[in-house]
């Protein structure tokens, strides 16, 4: 047993770890998944210039992504969507109304230059066997900017969620070249859908943001529905709407779906509705608002780990020094090697050593002639001459050579000499290269199509409890117990919606807060007293109770609020023990007259007591005070002045006693 047990957590835990790192979490240092990493790869490999369908692009991706072709297909759509790496054609479906894409076969794409200028670095990139051994993938992309942050992520791992908002892309590049300046860094979501964005909550990315949809309200008689929440289609919108219409939330006669590129919804009133009445019931019901929450979890150093957004925009800007500072180490080492080879070859035609081998016999006496003839030179040289040099000073057509250039040989290593030197200086002052970077990639971006689309505002979130209209009734029927908003007979005891929780008590004593039903039993003891369960409300209700101990006869009374309940728990007004109700009244000021039974020797056959003789108790399960401990011949109660209506509790309990 011991054994599969350590089987299964073993095969469990193997498995979490391939989700999380291979499935559903991001990177932090490209933000792609494995999938959408492989798509990209699988696009530089055949990018030509030219658009190519998707079906081949699936294709030729599946020699790296072990799973089918169906997740390569909608990663790339999404990915597509994002307009940020992929440009398309063809219909890559619509994210307002959440029409899918058409099938493989019949839409393309191709690369953008952006993502080659901001992801493409293969002299640093680490490759690995794809998972056949046939081909090489990267591990990562050495990522110049935050891609995580631009375009967001979300995934469902084992025992984790990511879910990262996207933000507006010259925001991000102005973050980052903030964070290289060692300034603080604030970012807040911007969504491609528009819409209204409330960031109160947003906790550097770690918290909630509420969103709602733009209305036009310049009609009274009709809303138009501008831009969405992100996350909603105009079908789940229009849904929404028809949903709280249908239970009487809304009045609402007609709604009208005209999106295409842009959201339009139109909201036609019933009579004698206007826009004014409807707005607030509008985001409280529907998804004209909706809350979203965030939790960043991206993969850092192959570990998942929560990391807020400011946080990434500063990995990200210790990460472009990084990554230009190898570049500009490799660009300076490709300098160093042409300027090599420039000046061999100067040297080679120039001092005429191409005619110290034209009588060698072997090659290696060949060799030898070139080497003894650089001999004078090697002060000249930018390292010293190796046998890949020779060869390539050997492989030399005769007819270059006799058209070599001298003074173009010479502007040519200036200009290597110019370009090293300019090198040296961006790496001496790289975080002034990092910003000019990217400033340079701000420029090239269209202003306009990545100008903001989200306004940022500040408003309550709406409850729908506080809108919500009491227009139910709520009925009781004492003949069978029953009480609810779809009870046909019986009183109405309350207006009501159904966010409402009520408070009732029956005739022994038995109470409870439940939530407004269309039908519940409550007893066949009989109803007392129902209200709404407000508590600053509830507590202002002074409950009297008289009740008696059956073994020793002796009659209590407890007078108390209700100020603490749980919902849909029953409580009792009666201590423990063998005790019965016998009157229970809501008097604030009431005189209790008892009269005694002749016989038993009392010299006083009648006495009264006040309500006001008596403290009000913050507990109904108190013990109450002792009020009678003589035989009973009659109780009653009568309201003093003070008191105002009648109550149900008010009886006479004379009969019982006989």
């Amino acid at each position: 047993m011991a054994y599969a047990s350590g089987i299964f957590e073993k095969n469990f835990i193997e498995y979490a770890s391939y989700v999380i790192r291979d499935r559903a979490i991001p990177e932090l240092e490209d933000g792609l998944k494995p999938v959408q990493r492989r798509i990209i790869h699988t696009l530089i490999e055949m990018d030509d210039g030219k658009m190519h369908k998707v079906a081949n692009v699936v294709g030729q991706c599946m020699r790296y992504h072990p799973h089918g072709d169906a997740s390569i297909n909608d990663a790339l759509v999404n990915l597509a969507n994002c307009d940020m790496f992929i440009d398309h054609q063809g219909n890559f479906g619509n994210i307002l109304t959440g029409d899918g894409a058409a099938a493989g076969r019949y839409i393309e794409c191709r690369l953008l230059p952006l993502a080659k200028r901001v992801l493409y670095s293969p002299e640093i990139t680490k490759y690995v066997d794809s998972y056949d051994g046939r081909n090489k993938e990267p591990v990562v992309f050495p990522a110049k900017i935050p891609v995580v942050v631009i375009q967001g992520a979300s995934g469902i791992a084992v025992g984790m969620k990511t879910d990262i908002l996207p933000h507006n892309f010259l925001e991000v590049l102005d973050a980052q070249a903030a964070a290289l300046k060692g300034e603080k860094v604030q970012l807040y979501p911007d969504f491609p859908t528009g819409g209204i964005v409330d960031v109160s909550g947003y906790e550097d990315g770690c918290g909630f943001v509420t969103v709602r949809a733009r209305l036009d309200l310049s009609d009274s008689k009709k809303i138009v529905i501008t831009e969405l929440p992100y996350g909603v289609t105009s079908e789940q919108m229009i849904a929404s709407i028809e949903e709280a219409d249908k239970k009487g939330k809304l009045h609402i006669a007609k709604v009208t779906d005209y999106t295409t590129d842009k959201a339009n919804i139109e909201i036609a009133l019933q009579r004698n509705t206007y826009t004014n009445d409807i707005v607030d019931a509008l985001y409280a019901y529907t998804k004209c608002e909706n809350k979203i929450s965030v939790n960043p979890v991206v993969i850092v150093d192959n570990l998942p780990k929560i990391v807020p957004i400011s946080e990434m925009i500063n990995y990200h800007a210790h990460h472009l020094v990084d990554v230009l500072t190898a570049e500009l180490q490799i660009e300076r080492q490709k300098l160093e090697d042409k300027l090599h080879a420039r000046t061999l070859e100067r040297i080679f035609i120039e001092e005429r050593i191409y005619k110290r081998i034209e009588n060698k016999k072997t090659a290696e006496d060949v060799n030898k002639a070139v080497i003894t003839g650089f001999e004078p030179f090697k002060e000249e040289l930018y390292r010293p001459l190796d046998d890949d040099d020779i060869d390539r000073l050997l492989k030399i057509p005769i007819r270059r050579i006799s058209l070599f250039d001298i003074e173009k040989n010479r502007k040519d290593i200036e200009e290597i000499n110019a370009a090293i030197e300019q090198t040296d200086d961006n790496l001496t002052h790289i975080t002034k290269y990092a910003l000019s970077f990217l400033e340079e990639i701000k420029g090239e971006l269209d202003q306009e199509r990545w100008k903001r689309k989200s306004e940022i505002s500040s408003f309550q979130a709406l409850d729908v409890k506080s809108v919500a209209v009491r227009n139910l009734e709520l009925r009781y029927d004492e003949d069978s117990g029953y009480m609810g908003t779809n009870v046909k007979t019986g009183e109405v005891l309350l207006k009501v919606s159904p966010y409402d929780k009520v408070f009732y008590m029956r005739k022994d004593g038995a109470y409870r807060v439940t939530n407004v039903s269309e039908r519940e039993f409550i007893g066949s003891e009989g109803l007392y007293y129902c209200a709404l369960a407000d508590k600053e409300e509830l507590s202002k209700v002074i409950f009297t109770a008289i009740y008696k101990e059956k073994e020793s006869k002796f009659y209590f009374l407890n007078r108390f609020t209700i100020t603490s309940f749980t919902t849909n728990k029953m409580y009792s007004i009666l201590p423990k023990g063998n005790f019965k109700l016998v009157k229970l009244v809501t008097f604030p000021s009431a005189i209790i007259t008892a009269k005694y039974k002749p016989g038993y020797g009392y010299r006083v056959l009648e006495e009264t007591f006040r309500f006001s003789d008596f403290a009000v108790r913050k507990s109904p399960q108190t013990m109450g005070y002792k009020l009678i401990t003589k035989a009973l011949a009659g109780l009653t109660l009568r309201q003093t002045k003070e008191s105002v209506g009648e109550d149900p509790g008010l009886f006479d309990d004379t009969e019982e006693e006989k």
